[in-house]
């Protein structure tokens, strides 16, 4: 059983990646509202979300070493530190040039500027990734699932606060103050966490790991799991179609709303993430969390395809309160299968490979889809045979051409769900995570060294296995 000093460990990191989420969201959305607000550019918002996903991608494989590598507490006080450095390099460029350079889309300030500060809010990632490895390090192995979940209302809290105050700093304060608040608040974070412990042994150095960015050992450690490529490959395909709401969501909601009252109604949809979360925390999910997603992912695209089908508010917001109250059991699932069935030593470096492919995708929806909606599908629902042809189904309005591409997007993400229940991947995976064994975590030994065999292989990762005859024949079976 993990101990008090762990548990309270546990809730003291909760807490700082509250604060510390809190402060990257809420820039990152006043950025989004303010760019939108005074450009009317659905391109740049689109490209603005694309890029923080790229930049994600590009760098969370890196991250997942560097959380393997280095005690948790060390990797979060580097994130805030970073973080902080880059809001305070975008503060310099804010008075350092006037507004109308900072957003001028054809010239090099704006794209500076932006990049900055979407840098320091993709260095949070790295405290995330480390965040799911103290869940394994932290909480006894059958309270995972609802840790996950309070990891979920966290980001859910996160998510309701910035709704809010981007909307209201953006609307009454402007970019300058909201870059000071952004920064006083990264500053919190990294004096909070001068003050907090995790009891945790030094990583051991992994001698098949000499390189930054261990691709070598993450694969291997992937591999280990029959069907947990399959399963981050569909997380990545689920991004993949939630780029197109990533894509979207600010410029439809700001078609209904103005930019106070779009944060307020942003910040009602996002208590989703609460009850969702806190559902998680409280029940779990589940003997078959594998079963539990497929189904969640499934009325997620009934959701997406719906909530936009008629240009009237309260749909739109109930609709994306329900979608967001998914959100965190989704998430919670995946996470909850990885922390089971992959070592500790390795579940930084697969976190980092789940992150970097997930994220990959929502970039090149969102690059695909901001210019398309823009200059083809918005155009034609406006025009007499968009209208013609779809008004029946989509009613009238602004943005019908937006509901369109919702539409369809949440089709696909229907269709993928159900065909997913059909494969070899999905029965193998939910068959090793009923049968996995307890994790084995530095320092400790293994509570029964007669009911497993260790592979040559996941010896070096620091993890006995079930002798894999057993698992082809519950695969059989399955």
């Amino acid at each position: 059983m993990k101990s008090t000093v762990a548990s309270r460990a546990f809730a003291g990191v909760l807490v700082n990646t509250l604060i510390a989420n809190v402060t990257t969201s809420f820039l990152w959305f006043a950025l989004t509202f303010w760019v939108y607000i005074e450009t009317r550019s659905v391109l740049a918002t689109g490209v603005i979300g694309g890029a923080y996903m790229l930049f994600i991608a590009f760098f969370a494989m890196a991250f997942g070493t560097i959380v393997d590598r280095h005690r948790k507490h060390t990797v979060m006080l580097l994130s805030s530190v970073v973080s902080a450095a880059a809001f305070l390099v975008a503060g310099a460029l804010y008075l350092a040039r006037p507004e109308s350079s900072l957003l001028d889309l054809g010239g090099p300030w704006f794209w500076l500027f932006s990049a900055v500060i979407l840098f320091g809010g993709v260095i949070e990632q790295l405290r995330n990734i480390a965040l799911s490895t103290t869940v394994t390090l932290l909480v006894p192995e059958e309270k995972h699932a609802n840790a996950n979940g309070l990891v979920g209302t966290v980001q859910g809290i996160a998510f309701l606060v910035t709704s809010v105050f981007s909307g209201l700093s953006i609307g009454f304060l402007g970019m300058g103050w909201t870059l000071v608040i952004a920064i006083a608040a990264m500053l919190l974070t990294l004096v909070h966490l001068l003050f907090l412990r995790i009891p945790e042994e030094r990583p051991q150095p992994d001698p098949d790991a000499p390189s930054a960015l261990d691709l070598r050992g993450s694969a291997q450690a992937i591999r280990q799991a029959p069907g947990l490529f399959a399963l981050i490959i569909f997380s990545t395909f689920n991004n993949l179609i939630g780029g197109v709401y990533m894509a979207l969501m600010d410029p439809y909601g700001l078609t209904l709303f103005d930019a106070q009252m779009w944060g307020f109604a942003l910040a009602f949809a996002s208590t989703g993430f609460l009850i969702g979360g806190a559902l998680v925390a409280k029940f779990g999910l589940g003997a078959k969390p594998m079963r539990t997603l497929l189904l969640l992912v499934m009325a997620m695209g009934v959701l997406g395809a719906v909530f936009m089908l008629r240009e009237w508010w309260p749909l739109f917001v109930v609709g994306m309160w329900v979608y967001m109250a998914l959100v965190p059991p989704v998430e919670a699932a995946e996470q909850t299968v990885i922390q089971k069935v992959v070592p500790f030593e390795r579940q930084g470096r697969v976190f980092g490979v789940a992150a970097a492919m997930e994220a990959a995708a929502a970039p090149v929806t969102a690059f695909l889809i901001a210019p398309l909606a823009q200059f083809l599908i918005i155009p034609y629902m406006n025009s007499d045979a968009g209208r013609g042809q779809w008004g029946w189904l989509l009613g009238e309005g602004e943005a019908r051409g937006i509901a369109l591409i919702c539409l369809w997007a949440g089709i696909v993400m229907v269709i993928a769900a159900g065909l997913a229940f059909l494969t070899r991947s999905y029965r193998r995976l939910t068959t090793l995570y009923a049968e996995a064994p307890a994790q084995v975590l530095p320092g400790e030994e293994s509570p029964d060294d007669t009911a497993i065999a260790v592979d040559p292989i996941s010896a070096r990762g620091g993890r006995a296995e079930v002798e894999p005859p057993a698992r082809e024949d519950a695969d059989e079976r399955g």
